[in-house]
């Protein structure tokens, strides 16, 4: 059960917000003084202060909530503090939240409001804490991973991408054949050599071929390397992929493309380590670490005929699946801060923007955004305008604020919880609601 500290010197307002929590589930300690508020802080896990701002008879100042207010900020930054004031004193409210108070309440206050406000504050308090947890643990699990191997300079941080490097590490030293998938542009070839470069044949050389980008009739000699003659314009012998790669690391990228006859061969390559030579029958023999990846469904190719079954068993032995980009939220700002230029810098709108779009090209249309933003912005720093992509629209009312549509789908991912959805709008929790009100939203949505 979540626990409120009150303090207050009037015990009717402390009574009244003890009964009014209790009878929605919330637990309520009261303190009449500052000094005995401060101890109980020491003393019980609390997850939200509710303070007033005058204890002394006849004082309406203000001074003795802010000195409080200032020592809660200074002994616990994270603790949400709502205060309790008179009107007379609202700039005094307005100035502690500016200084990070979490809202303020007229004196009488309205009671599904205030209760609102606590759940809301609490809620996300809760939500922070174990987010907060779950960072600490990435933190070290990253530093672990990044101390124990060679992650080849990979600017990642997202427990997703951890979760695929973990694995490709784990398995990097075993001498079998890797399976990569996962779409375009999301960083397979990286991955590869974070395999190569943690594997026993990591100073052997990493070779890399792309079945997509050659004709077919041409595969089988990037592969296995032709003899002299073996076809028009073949005036001397020339060595394959197999031989290049030969004590080290062959990667196939966009394996789906190659042919079913280099299919065949290239199986007999996997279980034996020997192959010809186009145009020769003189057979050679390789020791090589074999790497595949593909955007392709290798199983829908099997069942059509075009992807030989028996192939995709040598092949993924292990399978690593790299999610799209959309999948890996954590690695968009730290990847956006690695592509932008010197001296350039990204507006909280603009980074909120990168976080919403669905980044259908992956991590290389990203690299394009910021290339292109960092070229075209008139100042250094970046606005969502000058990312030029399709989620700006949703920003369409003045000064780039958020509109309708923008928020309700914020409040929707924050579970309703107001502050942590203006918190990912880049908004003041006061901001947003004036916002919600003006568009019609309701506040309890």
């Amino acid at each position: 059960m979540p626990t409120v500290l009150i303090i207050d010197d009037n015990a009717t307002v402390a009574v009244a917000l003890e009964v009014l929590f209790s009878l929605h589930d919330i637990d309520a300690i009261c303190a009449i003084s500052p000094e005995q508020g401060l101890a109980m802080l020491d003393q019980h896990a609390v997850d939200l202060v509710i303070q007033d701002m005058n204890f002394t008879a006849d004082t309406t100042s203000g001074e003795e909530g802010k000195a409080l207010f200032s020592e809660i900020r200074k002994r616990f930054p994270d603790l949400p503090v709502v205060l309790l004031t008179a009107w007379t004193h609202l700039d005094t409210a307005v100035d502690l939240i500016k200084s990070g108070a979490a809202d303020y309440l007229g004196k009488p206050w309205n009671d599904q409001k205030l209760l609102t406000t606590v759940r809301n504050l609490i809620e996300l308090g809760q939500t922070n804490r174990a987010l907060q947890q779950r960072l600490q643990r990435e933190r070290k699990q990253k530093r672990e991973l990044e101390q124990k191997f060679d992650l080849c300079g990979l600017v990642w941080n997202d427990a997703a991408t951890e979760r695929v490097l973990g694995m490709a590490c784990q398995v990097a030293r075993a001498d079998v054949p890797v399976l990569i998938t996962g779409p375009n542009g999301a960083g397979k070839e990286r991955i590869a050599q974070i395999i190569q470069a943690n594997s026993s044949v990591r100073d052997g050389p990493f070779i890399i071929l792309n079945c997509g980008a050659l004709p077919s009739e041409l595969i089988e000699a990037e592969l296995f390397g032709t003899e002299a003659g073996a076809y028009t314009g073949a005036g001397k012998a020339r060595e394959g992929k197999f031989e290049a790669a030969d004590g080290g690391t062959l990667f196939l990228d966009e394996i789906g493309n190659l042919p079913l006859a280099g299919q065949m061969k290239l199986l007999r390559v996997l279980e034996t380590g020997r192959f010809e030579r186009l145009g020769s029958n003189k057979e050679r023999q390789v020791k090589v670490r074999v790497l595949s990846a593909t955007n392709a469904d290798l199983q829908a190719m099997i069942r059509a005929g075009s992807f030989r079954q028996d192939l995709l068993y040598r092949l993924n032995v292990i399978e690593l699946h790299l999610p799209p980009l959309a999948e890996r939220t954590g690695d968009i700002l730290p990847l956006a801060e690695y592509f932008l230029s010197d001296g350039k810098s990204l507006h909280p709108t603009a980074q909120s923007c990168l976080q919403q779009y669905a980044w259908p090209g992956n991590v290389r249309e990203l690299k394009n955004v910021l290339q292109r933003a960092c070229l075209l912005a008139a100042k250094n720093e970046i606005m969502p305008a000058d990312l030029g992509l399709p989620v700006i629209t949703s920003w369409a009312s003045s000064d780039n604020e958020p509109g309708k549509e923008a928020i309700e789908r914020a409040l929707s991912r924050a579970g309703g919880v107001v502050a942590q959805a203006a918190a990912e709008l880049g908004l003041s929790r006061q901001a947003l609601y004036r916002r919600m009100d003006r568009l019609g939203i309701n506040r309890n949505t």
